[in-house]
């Protein structure tokens, strides 16, 4: 599979990513490991996992968001997706052919970023990282003090770089500008929702991004099964066991107008060029120049199956303008 550097960090990443947010929450451990069988098989050997990634945590957040008590994951485990890379890691003994990404949800003082990436590495079984992301902005933690715990960590040798997951352009080039103020290592890498329905990366992220050399890893290509057209019908007909009926969140960030007109304007270009809809939507992903590798989520084989047949997909110059402009 075609690689790529990420940003410059010295890291070749592949074109295409795993993204692990299922495991032990849609999927459970069997398919988990099949998946990544199948996908280190294909070349597809960027991992990307947090410890926020769980069916436990699932659970607590309906609770907490919706005030819903019931049973919609496959298990209950708390951090399940990073158990299941690590007991796969020790079945396997395939650590050194992963690039492995993990991420720390909040409170980015050194203490607490010391004991989480320490409980990470802990549950996924290995004793460094490849790339550790702060999750998303948290305005609560000083920045500064951020960027130092991550260098501490850089320097134990228990990371190889440091990023960012979910912050705006403004927030990066803030991180930037105060590591090259205090003479701390730069973030490297940054992740985000990237998508025909979810463009708000490329007003200022992805410019940046391209300025900098920093790596971009682009998430949920397919709108968290969004732009698949099976929530046509709405809040009112989530398919049990899918992205929005365990996580009902997603809901709020597409269930709008605009978006659905997305859906029917990507399914009717799928269907004049003979191309499945899901696999024109992770092609355009993949088109832009500024995006280093594209983190593809999976239930199934087939799903890896549609994301690697995506990734050979070539499109006319004026498809990716064509399917919805910005």
């Amino acid at each position: 599979m075609q690689t790529r550097l990420l940003g410059r960090s010295g890291i070749c990443v592949p074109r295409l990513g795993l993204g692990c947010a299922t495991f032990g929450r849609e999927i459970d451990q069997a398919a988990s490991f099949a998946i990544m069988d199948y996908a280190l098989e294909q070349g597809i050997c960027l991992f990307d996992t947090a410890e926020a990634y769980g069916g436990g945590q699932a659970r607590d957040y309906r609770k907490a968001a919706f005030q819903v008590d019931d049973v919609r994951e496959v298990s209950g485990e708390h951090h399940s997706s990073e158990k299941i890379i690590g007991r796969w890691l020790r079945s396997t003994g395939a650590r050194e052919r992963i690039v492995l990404v993990s991420k720390v949800s909040s409170n980015f003082t050194r203490r607490h970023v010391r004991e989480a990436l320490q409980a990470s590495l802990e549950r996924l079984q290995t004793d460094y990282l490849d790339v550790y992301l702060f999750h998303s902005f948290d305005p609560s933690s000083p920045l500064e003090e951020a960027l130092e715990a991550m260098a501490e960590a850089r320097q134990a040798g228990l990371i190889r770089c440091a990023g960012c997951s979910n912050f705006s352009g403004a927030q990066l080039r803030d991180a930037l500008e105060t590591a090259r103020h205090r003479g701390l290592p730069r973030l490297e890498v940054t992740e985000a929702n990237c998508n025909l329905a979810a463009r708000e990366a490329e007003a200022d992220l992805l410019p940046l991004c391209r300025e900098q050399q920093i790596g971009f890893l682009g998430y949920s290509p397919l709108g968290a099964g969004f732009l698949t057209g099976k929530y046509a019908g709405g809040r009112a007909a989530l398919p049990p066991g899918s992205r929005f009926h365990v996580i009902p969140g997603h809901a709020d960030v597409y269930f709008h107008e605009r978006n659905f007109r997305v859906v029917e304007d990507l399914h009717r270009t799928a269907a004049q060029c003979g191309v499945p809809a899901a696999r024109l939507a992770i092609a355009w992903v993949l088109a832009h120049p500024d995006v280093t590798s594209v983190l593809c989520g999976a239930r199934n084989i087939s799903h890896l199956e549609n994301a690697l047949a995506a990734a050979r997909l070539e499109l006319p110059a004026t498809w990716p303008a064509e399917l919805h402009p910005a």
